[in-house]
This record gives C-alpha cells, structure tokens and sequence, in this order.
C-alpha cells in the first residue's frame, strides 16, 4: 500500500466572520492542495472568494470562528501574516497597493531577506531579477520604480508575479489575477505563472477567478465553484465550461442545499 503523504496547504471546515463580530462570511470551506498542483476557485462577486485568500493568510480583517489552515501538516491558523510569509505562503493582491518612496527592488530585497534571510545587494539582486523582468515583459526601469506608482494594471499583476518568481513560496493564491486586464496582458501574465511554475514543479496554486480565459491560460489540475461561503461543486475543466455555458445560476440549488 502506497504511503499517504501530507497535503501541502489543508483548509478544513473553515468558517471566517469579520473582524469584531462582524457577519459569517465562509461557512465551512474544505479544500486540499497537493504539490505540484494548480486549484481554480470560481464564483461571482460576494461569494467569499476573496475573504478566503485573505484568510488563509491570516489577514487580521477577519476572524476564523471554526475550522483551520494547516501547511505541510502544521497548523497555521494562529499564525500572524508575516509568520506564514516567512514560511513559504504569498498573496498575489487582486489591487495591488502603491508604496511612494520604496522602489520595486528594495521592496524585493527587504521581503527575500524577511523570507529566506539572504542579505542581497541591490547590484545582486537586480542580476537575479533581470531574467525574470525579461520573462515578464517588464522594462529593466521598473526595477526602480516606486512600487506599483503609476503602473498599468497590467504592469501591477506583472509585479506580483515577479514577486512570486523571486521569493519562491512553497503555496502562492492568486486572488483574481486577471482583474482589469486586457487578452494581451492576461496571457503575459499566465505565461509568467507557467514558467515560475516549471521552475519550481511542487509549488501549489490557488487560483482565484470569475472567468474561464485565465484558465484556458493556465489550465488548473482542479476547479471549485464557491457560493454563499462555501464550495458547491468540484471537478476539473468540465465544471469551468458548465460555468460559461450556463453561469452561476446553474449552481443557485446546489448552494441553498449545502447551506439547508
């Protein structure tokens, strides 16, 4: 008998509430993500998607009330943001924020000494990063550019793949990574989660999205579908086409059935 081994990121029986007594939001998210592989979890607007990244990462907007997060078999679910950070976990921001004054390769020096204590030079660390900006499409000057100040959204998303490329987290989620972009822009960015990806084959992805064209790019191992808090239906690519062809309302039964 083939030995179990331990999921790399478990979510069990999740139910998070905003932050001082705030209302329930997630009502009990099960999802398990395995090295290696790529989750796609889909819904429309409200429906927790975005809660549960933050959640995940321990952001202290919301209260786990039940359940818990456990990485390579630990439990995380007290653990503070820059804890998890520092052990392996990265959020790509759906609006990534605009910090004047800290230039993208400082912002990457400070955050790869915080995660694996390497004390690199800017003059190191820009050899390091050109290959990847190059990947990316990113003009070398970004490098020097206040953090996403006057970026394109294109350009912010790109950033934040970039930032995944040089921290190499063990679980990176993606929280709605193709929000705002254009055909062109998407797919320099999936090609940019594909070849961090090939670099790095047992890093997990949690990809969060509305809309199957990131998918089609990507192409996830597994897909969910979340409404009202919770997960109503997993499978794989079968479930993203159900989605385009007959939208969220095709779900509308399966979610007040969880939530009976």
């Amino acid at each position: 008998m083939a030995e179990a081994t331990t999921p790399l990121l478990q979510i069990d029986d999740l139910h998070v509430r905003g932050a001082e007594d705030g209302p329930g939001i997630l009502h009990g998210v099960d999802l398990t993500v395995n090295s290696g592989e790529v989750h796609a979890v889909m819904g429309p607007n409200g429906s927790g998607k975005s809660t549960l990244a933050s959640s995940v990462m321990g952001s202290a907007e919301y209260e786990v009330t039940r359940g818990r997060v456990l990485l390579h078999g630990d439990d995380i679910t007290e653990w503070d943001v820059d804890v998890r950070g520092k052990a392996g976990m990265f959020l790509a921001f759906q609006y990534p924020q605009e910090i004047p004054g800290v230039s993208v390769i400082n912002f990457l020096r400070q955050a790869l000494s915080a995660r694996k204590g390497i004390d690199l030079s800017v003059l190191e660390l820009r050899l390091s990063i050109m290959e990847w900006m190059e990947r990316l499409d990113m003009d070398p000057s970004f490098a020097d550019r206040y953090l996403n100040e006057g970026f394109s959204g294109g350009e912010k998303k790109r950033n934040e793949v970039l930032q995944m490329a040089i921290l190499e987290p063990e679980v990176a989620i993606l929280d709605e990574t193709d929000s705002g972009l254009d055909i062109d822009a998407l797919r320099v960015v999936a090609r940019g989660v594909r070849e961090v990806r090939a670099d790095r084959p047992s890093l997990g992805v949690v990809l969060i999205t509305h809309y199957q064209r990131l998918l089609d790019e990507v192409a996830p191992d597994h897909v969910h579908v979340m409404l009202n808090g919770r997960i109503v239906d997993s499978g794989g690519m079968e479930i993203a086409e159900r989605l385009e062809r007959d939208g969220y309302d095709s779900y509308r039964d399966a979610a007040e059935a969880v939530g009976s």
